[in-house]
């Protein structure tokens, strides 16, 4: 028997900047392919949580909680999936989007300061940002070990709990940095999750 499916990366409409997706209609897709579970990521906020929350109980689907963010550190802010594990990662995310919205705009984005996960991950599961993300980018203007380096960073900060993200979207230098992505994975040991 095969592993079911489960989303692990999804914008609702709620996303703002490129969400179209309605929850009741994710809820009911979810269902009738009897996916376990579904985690919705809106760009930076946590608006559709409620709503999300209860349809997806309502139709006996575990919902995931998560965000996809705007982290700053070093060359601009890069893109990172946070999902909640338990109640305590809930807090740290909620503390976290709050904060990005109160003192880390940048150009009208809310970006969370790399600095302020320090301390605040406990909980939460972390997702590279694929290709779009901080490593994602190091790998694809070749810089190699400046990637190791950072891939070390996140995994201290989210120990048992960074994955690679990899997707098959066709867009441009996709597979290029899955062969990049997946090597570094091989010679990190670090697991690596479809979204």
């Amino acid at each position: 028997m095969t592993a079911p499916f489960v989303h692990l990366r999804l914008h609702t409409e709620y996303s703002l900047v490129d969400g179209l997706i309605r929850i009741k209609g994710l809820v009911k897709q979810v269902a009738a392919a009897a996916m376990p579970a579904i985690a919705v990521t809106d760009m930076s906020n946590l608006f559709a949580l409620i709503k999300f929350y209860k349809a997806a109980l309502g139709a006996g689907i575990k919902p995931i909680i998560g965000v996809e963010a705007w982290v700053g550190r070093g060359n601009g802010p890069c893109r990172l999936v946070l999902l909640c594990q338990n109640l305590s990662g809930y807090r740290h995310l909620t503390r976290l989007v709050s904060r990005s919205f109160l003192e880390g705009q940048q150009r009208g984005v809310p970006v969370i300061d790399y600095a302020w996960l320090e301390g605040n991950t406990e909980g939460l599961i972390a997702l590279s940002g694929g290709r779009d993300g901080e490593l994602g980018q190091a790998l694809l203007n070749g810089r190699r070990e400046q990637a190791e380096r950072d891939l070390a960073d996140w995994r201290r900060l989210f120990p048992d709990r960074f994955y690679l993200e990899v997707q098959r979207t066709g867009r441009s230098r996709e597979a290029e940095y899955l062969e990049a992505v997946l090597g570094l994975a091989v010679a990190t040991g670090t697991p690596v999750v479809a979204t």
